[in-house]
């Protein structure tokens, strides 16, 4: 099962929110990213997440 690969949703300083791979979300970004949600074990199920956090106010459409 090493093929597979998870997914977060980052949410960037100017409030709106990213769907990235797992091995994109280091430490050295910490300082770019405000929130992090995840991980999700598909990017449908991150899209769909974001989705949710749009309507909720927490992320801003891009």
């Amino acid at each position: 099962m090493s093929d597979s690969q998870t997914w977060y949703i980052v949410k960037r300083p100017e409030g709106q929110c990213e769907i990235v791979p797992s091995e994109e979300t280091t430490d050295k970004e910490a300082p770019d990213v405000t929130e992090r949600w995840g991980p999700f074990n598909s990017q449908q199920d991150a899209i769909a997440r974001r989705v949710g956090l749009i309507r909720s106010g927490k992320c801003q459409p891009v």
